[in-house]
């Protein structure tokens, strides 16, 4: 089958999705919709995977410019010739793909589409609808997801939900052989992680006011903030004016490769994320057998169990965080115990060699329903 992967730009889930669909017998063809500053990802494609080179990719991508790349989505789509289109997200490749006409459409959801944009505005929703009634079949993450999709009158016996899950050999309690050192907070340290990108719907700013809080009252917390973003200037002054920025380590942007170190020398992960469908950093974390502090919204209730491996916290209450953080250094001989929970519900939900077959079992839905009169 020739299946033409359109999406926004070149991510690591984009590259997880490729290089399973590199190992099955599909010719799969890659075209990326926009480029969004640095790069998302640094690996190259797997050589499998044909890249079509296009009019789009080069810049970000609007309403306006998006349409305009309309005609050459079409001319791009009789080149390929594809048996399926499987694009995402909604209100941008995939709404593109729809307005071109083509079926059948496999809409992906990447979670802030239907979580944010598709609530932005009328626009945003009439894009919604629109997108998803076209879709032969919608692929989402989780149940909340799901519900969101059959809201916006996608057919609910049309979604196929599974967590896009991690590399459970990659991302483990321990590692798989040494690596070379890097930075380590001070042995006695009760260690937090935080992995979100610097960005206002990820929360950091929540972390950052909560740790303040929290390390006022207990010398040995130490925070590691992986990655960067727009509001990196206001999180270093947070930490300066509450006098605990040596307390912080700043490593920037880690590789896919270097990423387990950093939660295996964690105590406890971190995430005040305003909106999500199934985390995959909170699924990295819980393979590699850290116990999670959370946000209580929709998407981490579905994998944090409170007391079992992890605790949630009220979205957006640095307060709240602050005390939990406390209340788990309390708790820290029952971390190992909740660790092994972790690890053992990643095991059991969050395969992506397990899980990656539902996308193979959604294609078939695609074309059934393609083929099926009336449709």
């Amino acid at each position: 089958m020739r299946i033409l992967y359109f999406t926004r730009d070149y991510t690591t889930h984009d590259r997880r999705f490729l290089s399973a669909l590199a190992q099955t017998e599909h010719l799969v063809y890659f075209l990326q919709l926009e480029r969004r500053g640095h790069s998302l990802e640094d690996r190259p494609l797997p050589p499998q995977i044909e890249h079509i080179h296009w009019a789009g990719g080069q810049g970000p991508v609007d309403w306006r410019t998006g349409l305009r790349l309309l005609p050459e989505l079409k001319r791009v789509i009789g080149q390929v010739k594809p048996d399926l289109v499987q694009a995402g997200p909604i209100q941008r490749s995939a709404l593109l793909t729809a307005l071109s006409g083509y079926k059948p459409l496999l809409s992906m959801s990447w979670g802030y589409d239907l979580l944010i944009d598709a609530r932005r505005n009328l626009l945003w929703r009439w894009a919604t609808r629109y997108t998803l009634r076209r879709s032969a079949v919608m692929v989402g993450d989780c149940d909340t997801i799901r519900k969101l999709a059959v809201s916006f009158g996608m057919p609910d016996e049309r979604i196929v939900t599974f967590p896009w899950g991690i590399d459970l050999r990659h991302f483990s309690p321990q590692p798989s052989s040494p690596g070379p050192s890097t930075i380590r907070p001070p042995p006695a340290s009760f260690t937090l992680l935080s992995t979100r990108g610097w960005e206002p719907i990820y929360g950091v700013d929540v972390i950052a006011r909560a740790f303040v809080l929290a390390a006022r009252k207990r010398p040995e917390l130490r925070l590691i903030m992986l990655g960067n973003g727009s509001q990196a200037a206001q999180l270093r002054q947070i930490f300066l004016k509450g006098n605990v920025e040596e307390r912080v380590l700043f490593p920037g942007q880690v590789s896919h490769f270097e990423l387990p170190r950093y939660y295996r020398m964690a105590d406890l992960y971190l995430s005040a994320s305003h909106s999500d469908g199934t985390s995959i950093s909170l699924l990295e974390a819980m393979a590699c057998g850290r116990p999670a502090l959370v946000s209580d919204i929709p998407g981490n209730l579905e994998w944090v169990q409170p007391d079992v491996n992890g605790w949630l916290f009220p979205d957006g209450d640095e307060k709240s965080l602050a005390q939990a953080i406390l209340s788990a250094m309390e708790k820290r001989n029952r971390l190992p115990e909740m660790g092994r929970a972790a690890r053992s519900i990643a095991e059991k939900r969050a395969d992506w060699e397990r899980n990656f077959q539902e996308l193979l079992k959604a294609y078939g839905v695609a074309l059934k329903v393609d083929s099926a009169p009336g449709v």
